[in-house]
């Protein structure tokens, strides 16, 4: 398979300006700034919504926030810097978009790191176990915990949290981080029963490898371990898969949308897998 299918990093959008899904919707999303983050806070702006973009740099946000801004000049957007390991962060995180916007509608968590490459589980330091479920796990937790009280009040709210198929099966020498994807898919399901009363939906999304900055960083690492090709390592991917193309953050953008929307007001606790059928 020809690499040139790393075009797949580079897909934009087919923005539908006509659609307006998310007219006058409030949307959060931690990790904002770049990446998943940044792909799903465009095709959101150009669903009508309003954006709070949040993550550690508020350099980064505002840069991102410029970019889509470019494309829709009436663009409502905030940049808020959080830590979301911290409790205190997330709840001024939560704050800050309140005082701005009175209310949040959609919050999407895709804040997270990939951990620890090609290392086996007794060489998994604590501080990296550590670092890997805080951020990823109890990072998605803490973002919900402070967005709740304001959606319950509301009676109304979607939240969207971003796992992986590494949450859906073992993943060799990835444990930290395997851990932590089993860790939201559980808190996606546990939190979505608690709150379905209050008119509240919470579902999650499983990418499959997502070719792009994280994915290169993983494909070196198994290549440089195991001592093969780039190639090599990239072909073994897309053998894997059904469809023989890598994931896009578009594809993650337009699975997050269908959860944000009133299209998906009847679906919770769910765990929608895009992954060209990778866990197939």
């Amino acid at each position: 398979m020809s690499l040139a299918i790393r075009a797949s990093d580079t897909e934009r959008l087919n923005l539908d300006r006509g659609s307006r899904r998310l007219e006058g919707k409030v949307v959060l999303i931690t990790g904002g700034a770049k990446g998943m983050g940044g792909t799903i806070a465009e095709l959101f702006a150009h669903e009508g919504a309003s954006l709070a973009l949040a993550a550690r740099s508020i350099e980064d946000l505002d840069a991102e926030a410029a970019r889509i801004r470019a494309e829709l000049p009436g663009l409502a957007s905030i940049s808020v810097g959080v830590d979301v390991t911290s409790g205190d962060s997330c709840q001024a995180m939560v704050q800050a978009v309140l005082d701005r916007y009175g209310r949040i509608d959609v919050l999407v968590n895709t804040a997270g790191v990939i951990g620890p490459i090609e290392t086996a589980a007794q060489n998994v330091s604590e501080e990296e176990w550590e670092h890997v479920l805080g951020v990823n796990a109890k990072g998605t937790f803490l973002s919900i915990k402070s967005a709740l009280p304001s959606m319950i009040a509301a009676k109304s709210g979607k939240i969207v949290n971003i796992a992986g198929t590494s949450g859906l099966r073992g993943y060799k020498n990835r444990v930290s981080y395997s851990a932590s994807k089993w860790a939201v898919r559980g808190i996606t399901r546990t939190v979505a029963l608690e709150v379905g009363v209050h008119n509240i939906n919470c579902n999650c999304v499983a990418p499959g490898p997502i070719y792009g900055d994280r994915m290169d960083k993983i494909i070196r690492g198994k290549a440089a371990t195991k001592g093969i090709s780039y190639e090599q390592v990239f072909n073994d991917y897309l053998s894997e898969q059904a469809i023989k193309r890598f994931t896009s953050a578009v594809d993650i953008a337009y699975a997050c949308l269908y959860l944000a929307s009133d299209e998906s007001r009847q679906v919770t606790g769910q765990c929608l897998t895009v992954d060209g059928g990778w866990d197939v």
